[in-house]
């Protein structure tokens, strides 16, 4: 394949620039200059030319015919959405002159970027804006709104933030899926379980709902929102209690396997059963399934983490295989993210050294809108690149209203007006990820791969390093640090002896191959090389205990509408837990607005419990309000049995497109997790009735 970007026609490698696990090799195709089909790399090891049905219509999205291909000036009201072309100099200028003036009033802190990895590229989230950002002295953002309190219960317990390669599950014969739809979103890993499944493997899925993962496996274990830890709890007091646990490994490898053993004698199967909903039988039978068969290997899911427990759920999930040695065993083991292995020089990519003030105040991104609101001193401008708050942030109310402040200076790089572009009065053009050169890592298989560009830019639209290239340029920004090339950035990220899984991974190896694995050779003493303090498996830590939680795993009741462990009760004002877990077809609000993919999920839905429906008078079909203090989410009923009765799912995140009001976040609280400063999404309560509205 050639990858000459001033060629017109043939095929050209290329990188899925989305954040999913699978990280896949692409081929474009092109004729006449314009990409006309995108496929799968059939010679990628592990994604092996099969990609999902986003992917292969990303085309849509890259020409689409509302794309932003110009700077744009807002002239209507904020959230009108109405604006006027403007030059790159003039937009550069008014910024600059902007942050001149702010920081000279009020202080470089008055500055917030706001951003995410709706492009993975780590030239695109990590790079030169970061660069620009300290150098500007800027407040910070914590981005915890996806995996930070997972990763964090993982770490207190595991350290390093790495677990199964996906060449090992070809050994795997119990495949336990946990608060996950990986059919959705991490589809050749469930290539490799179905490969497993023909051979004998068992697939078990735990979930709140039967989703499209639960309805393939052999077993689906409902449970009830935020009690996974519990769950987890129940199955080591009968891994005790029936002696499947692997005495030797835990001596070796564990710190404080003997207090975790007394101390899991209060999380019996009937009192665990009262909490999750799970059969206490059921609870010994999944048990005994992971304790007698091996390997076993647990899947740990996004979904689980994001409750006000998360954190914790996914310390005690992943102390399951340290009780029954399976890290030991080819196959066997627990995955939450294999990010670590490709860790890359942070501190040379990033430069926090240009930051004048270190100690900058740090907000949490899912608390943009309370920020916005009463933040004192107040931000005075929001920079948006990568990410679109008012669909993706938790109770979207807040972040509406803060968005509509006058006195608030918004300016956001994107591909499209986006439901938060609405209400920004800069908005300048983004490219496609197929238009840039960039790097990507993979959080679940270990290769690393380079995307140089196949399309020009479509009309004046630049890419994140040349867009915060140009204005470090217009605020007077001298350093080198912003002089450096994306093939200089991307030599400083690889440069990095901390990290010796990066060995062999250079500038010039990828692009000779385009993807190079990474060093798996240190892999073999993960046990002897865990950065807890103890360097053992810690079902123990004092650090949890330092930071106020729990040091063992612990059952820790949700916030809203529990009375002690059981879930929200009948009578409560809000009886219902509303999950939101993402849709087939979108990717949070990314591809909200391919009209192919819309079409795919038709609209939005309530699945709610025929019990549930049945004291509402609700019927399929019917138009519904869902409720709580924080806001009212207008949807169609979709009466089913998918999950146990107290909880209702609607899937996926929609832009407000025609005044729907569809976004499940106006519902979702802004509260942060137990660690990391994780979201808290799936820990609503609500109520339904049916809408007078049809």
């Amino acid at each position: 394949m050639t990858r000459m970007i001033h060629q017109d026609n043939g095929v050209f490698p290329a990188v899925c620039p989305l954040d999913c696990p699978d990280t896949c090799s692409l081929v474009l195709h092109k004729k006449d200059g314009v990409i006309t089909k995108v496929t799968g790399n059939p010679e990628h090891p592990i994604t092996g030319g099969a990609i999902c049905n986003k992917v292969r219509n990303m085309t849509e999205r890259v020409y689409h015919t509302e794309r932003v291909l110009y700077p744009l000036r807002r002239v209507g009201a904020k959230g009108e959405g109405k604006f006027e072309r403007i030059s790159w100099d003039e937009a550069v200028s008014e910024i600059a002159s902007k942050y001149k003036n702010l920081i000279a009033e009020y202080g470089s802190e008055s500055i917030l970027p706001y951003s995410f990895y709706g492009n993975m590229g780590i030239l695109s989230v990590d790079g030169m804006d970061r660069r620009f950002f300290h150098r500007l002295g800027s407040s910070q953002l914590q981005q915890g709104i996806c995996n930070s309190a997972g990763s964090t219960g993982w770490k207190y317990t595991m350290g390093f933030g790495g677990g199964v390669s996906p060449e090992e599950l070809v050994h795997t014969k119990l495949f336990i899926v946990w608060g996950g739809n990986i059919v959705s979103t991490n589809m050749h890993q469930l290539a490799l379980i179905e490969k497993g499944r023909k051979e004998g493997a068992k697939l078990v899925v735990i979930d709140v709902h039967r989703n499209r993962t639960g309805q393939r496996a052999d077993w689906f274990v409902p449970l009830y929102p935020g009690t996974d830890s519990a769950l987890a709890l129940g199955m080591m007091h009968v891994l005790f209690e029936r002696g499947l646990v692997n005495e030797q490994f835990m001596q070796e490898f564990t710190l404080g396997h003997e207090e975790l053993r007394e101390h899991v004698k209060m999380y019996t199967p009937e009192r665990v059963a009262s909490i999750t909903g799970v059969p206490a039988d059921d609870i010994v039978k999944l048990a005994l399934m992971y304790g007698e068969t091996s390997p076993a290997y647990i899947h740990i899911g996004n979904g689980l983490q994001h409750h006000d427990n998360g954190g914790m759920a996914v310390r005690t999930i992943c102390c399951l295989p340290a009780l029954t040695g399976q890290w030991l065993i080819p196959g066997g083991g627990a995955f939450k993210s294999n990010g670590a292995y490709g860790s890359m020089n942070g501190e040379a990519l990033e430069r926090p050294d240009l930051r004048p003030n270190p100690d900058a105040r740090t907000i949490s991104m899912n608390q943009i809108g309370e920020a916005l609101l009463s933040l004192d001193p107040p931000i005075r401008s929001l920079f948006v690149y990568c990410a679109n708050p008012a669909v993706v942030a938790p109770d979207t109310g807040k972040v509406e209203q803060g968005l509509l402040r006058e006195d608030l200076f918004t300016v956001v790089h994107d591909l499209f007006i986006t439901d938060t572009a609405k209400y920004a009065d800069i908005v300048l053009p983004a490219t496609s990820s197929f238009e840039n050169t960039d790097i990507y890592t993979s959080y679940w298989h270990h290769y690393v791969q380079l995307q140089e560009p196949v399309i020009p830019a479509r009309g004046e639209s630049k890419s994140n390093v040349e867009m915060f290239r140009l204005l470090a340029t217009a605020i007077g920004f001298e350093e080198n640090a912003f002089r450096d090339s994306e093939e200089d950035l991307i030599a400083q990220a690889l440069d990095y002896a901390d990290n010796p899984y990066l060995h062999g991974v250079t500038l010039d190896a990828l692009k000779e191959q385009r993807s190079v694995k990474l060093n798996m050779t240190p892999k073999a003493h993960f046990l002897k090389s865990l950065s807890t303090p103890s360097g053992k498996i810690e079902l123990f830590s004092s650090r949890m205990a330092e930071a106020g939680l729990p040091a063992l795993p612990t059952y820790i009741p949700l916030i809203e509408g529990y009375d002690g462990e059981q879930r929200p009760a009948k009578g409560a004002e809000y009886p219902l837990m509303f999950i939101s877990p993402p849709n087939h077809s979108f990717l949070n609000s990314t591809f909200g607005n391919v009209e192919k993919l819309q079409a795919l999920e038709k609209e939005p839905l309530l699945q709610i419990h025929p019990e549930d429906a049945k004291v509402r008078g609700i019927e399929n079909g019917d138009r519904i309000v869902v409720w709580n203090d924080r806001g009212r989410y207008l949807v169609n009923a979709s009466v089913m049995d998918k999950m146990l009765p107290g909880t209702v799912i609607s899937q996926g995140l929609w832009w407000g497109q025609g005044g729907r009001n569809t976004r499940a976040n106006m519902l979702t609280p802004d509260r942060l997790a137990d660690m990391g400063g994780g979201a808290v999404f799936f820990s609503t309560v609500v109520e339904v009735k049916r809408s007078e509205n049809k």
